[in-house]
């Protein structure tokens, strides 16, 4: 018996040093998704600053959003191209993309931190001179940036994430970013698996998970369990089922001819002679689109500049009367924000849209005890006709309203949405940017080293997407 305790002694050692391993590794996690929570903190409370800040300025000067859309996208346009090529538009693609690239050198080209973290201050001056777009995408790419930045620092000093790869730490902050962004933690969860997991092998193992739950709430901690929509209280609303599929329908639609004017651009809509033109003067056309995002505005009193929040909010709430049109004008001006090549989201405003949408669906059908329920439905499904990923938009609807009670109805409107945005989008519009991005990165690359070009059109048939137009 006592030639056995050496060898139980020695066995307990040694376990007591793995656990304490894995309890350094999972705090070394723990601080990379803290610092994750914290930047996409910062970056909403300097959002909301910008969007108070623009109201103020449209209020008091009518002539201001004439003069700062015009020059301001022009101008921020030209920063994104001169200093961080590789924030515009969303933020999501970029990370999709990541995710798709060989390991390798280039592998972390559109998540490098110091050019990523300048998509916040670029968001701001979108925000700031009136653009239609949200924090939610740029907080994803964001998160990734920082996540990713943190756990090569671990790595080359040995402290942590020794097997972990780069995808798995870039999918924990991506994740991450949009579960403080949204205060959501679950949604992040769905949102990598469902959205980030599609066509990419990702080993989705505990510590993942765990990072992007620790994201959303050290998030909660801070801010408090407080939904991003609060005050939202679900009635009863008649026939359920056929407003669900009329929502479906619509915002399905609606979503997918949003996906492909997104994805296709400003040139694909011009006349044939002046593609090129188009393509070859991009700050022109950040002018034209400023311009017009003046004219929308001007006519619907502020209402179509920035995320949209305050509409959404009301319409949920059954105290808002949206003015006709506003949900087309909410769409075509987050369209012609988003062709100015400027970065900035499409998630909130998607879910401005969708609640516009419903609210115009309940005011056509003349239903008011129940209304809000409609304009709940159709911003998920709206959501999910941009994007096509139903999981993610019920539970983050869900999670921003508190309307679990109506999770199911969100469901089956998100599915058949997302269905009918098929039939006009054949690919997801994340993915099929990100495939875009992707094709880039190997172009340039290729370009670099001086070998042939990889086969973008194989590495896009193989993740089922299309190629560049």
């Amino acid at each position: 018996m006592t030639s056995t305790f050496p060898r139980r002694l020695a066995h307990k050692i040694r376990q007591t040093r793995r656990l304490s391993r894995k309890s350094i590794a999972f705090l070394f996690l723990l601080a990379g998704s803290a610092l994750v929570a914290l930047t996409a903190l910062f970056f909403a409370h300097l959002a909301d600053f910008a969007l108070e800040l623009n109201a103020k300025l449209v209020q008091q000067y009518p002539w201001f959003a004439w003069v700062a859309l015009p020059l301001g996208l022009p101008l921020i346009a030209w920063l994104t191209r001169k200093f961080a090529p590789f924030t515009a538009g969303s933020g999501i693609p970029q990370v999709i993309a990541s995710l798709s690239l060989p390991y390798g050198a280039q592998k972390t080209r559109l998540l490098r931190l110091g050019q990523t973290l300048l998509k916040i201050p670029l968001t701001f001056l979108g925000m700031l001179f009136g653009a239609s777009i949200g924090r939610e995408g740029p907080s994803v790419q964001v998160g990734a940036a920082v996540m990713g930045a943190w756990g090569a620092w671990c790595k080359k000093h040995g402290l942590a994430f020794k097997g972990m790869q780069e995808n798995d730490l870039m999918a924990a902050g991506a994740a991450g970013g949009l579960a403080a962004a949204f205060n959501a933690p679950l949604a992040g969860v769905i949102f990598a698996i469902e959205e980030l997991g599609r066509g990419i092998m990702l080993r989705w193992e505990r510590q993942i998970l765990l990072g992007v739950l620790a994201s959303g709430f050290i998030q909660v901690a801070i801010q408090g369990n407080n939904p991003y929509f609060s005050g939202f209280n679900g009635g009863v609303l008649e026939n359920i089922l056929m407003w669900v599929v009329a929502a479906g329908l619509v915002c399905g639609a609606a979503g997918g001819l949003f996906g492909r004017l997104l994805y296709q651009g400003a040139a694909a809509f011009a006349p044939r002679k002046i593609r090129g033109f188009i393509r070859n003067r991009p700050l022109l056309l950040a002018a034209l689109m400023g311009l017009l995002l003046a004219l929308l505005g001007t006519f619907y009193q502020g209402k179509t500049y920035g995320t949209g929040y305050h509409e959404a909010a009301q319409a949920l709430h059954g105290i808002y009367e949206a003015p006709v049109g506003l949900a087309a004008a909410k769409w075509i001006a987050t369209v012609f924000s988003y062709w100015a090549g400027i970065p900035g989201g499409i998630f909130t405003p998607s879910l401005t849209i969708g609640a516009v949408l419903g609210k115009h669906i309940a005011a056509i059908a003349d239903i008011s005890q129940g209304a809000n329920i409609i304009v709940l439905i159709c911003m998920a499904a709206f959501l999910a006709g941009a994007t096509q990923s139903p999981i993610t938009s019920a539970v983050v609807v869900m999670e921003m309203t508190g309307g679990q009670s109506l999770l199911f109805w969100m469901l089956i409107a998100c599915i058949f949405a997302s269905q009918v945005s098929r039939q006009f989008s054949p690919r997801p519009f994340y993915h099929a940017s990100g495939m875009r991005f992707r094709q880039r990165v190997l172009q340039e690359t290729a370009a670099q080293t001086g070998n042939a070009p990889a086969r973008p059109q194989a590495a896009n048939s193989k993740a089922g997407m299309p190629s560049e137009n």
